[in-house]
């Protein structure tokens, strides 16, 4: 069996956004010559998310304002944590997103269901973070 990883860097310009990072995590998939395995994808920060859905910018409107109704940016005051820094609300968005994906790797492809992407989701930016691509298998 093989084993690789590879490191991912984003620097968002904005505090909140969702990239679609399926591009990145194709091109692992082709350096690491794997044919057959499971490929897993996860953030490496705390306020960050990784998870799969559909590409479409309506979508991707409704994620923002269902999240800040769960879990309102301010004020900065209705949180504990923000005693500390002001980013309480970006801790709970990403446990409600995920921290990780796990796909199974078919014939040397992702293997997804219908208009599946892989997304990249950031809710307190405007600083380098990573995410890590691990794929096993053969």
């Amino acid at each position: 069996m093989k084993s690789f990883r590879k490191e991912l860097w984003f620097n968002t310009t904005s505090r909140r956004e969702l990239i679609n990072i399926t591009p990145q995590v194709n091109e692992c998939l082709r350096e690491s010559g794997i044919q057959e395995g499971l490929l897993l994808c996860n953030a490496m920060h705390i306020t960050a998310s990784i998870f799969i859905n559909d590409d479409e910018s309506g979508l991707h409107h409704d994620f923002e304002i269902w999240l800040e109704k769960l879990a309102p940016e301010k004020p900065y005051s209705h949180y504990q944590h923000n005693g500390y820094e002001d980013n309480a609300d970006a801790h709970l968005k990403r446990t409600i997103m995920g921290r990780e994906v796990v796909v199974a790797v078919t014939e040397g492809k992702l293997d997804f269901g219908p208009w599946e992407q892989i997304f990249y989701g950031e809710f307190d930016g405007k600083r380098r973070k990573r995410l890590l691509v691990k794929i096993i298998g053969e």
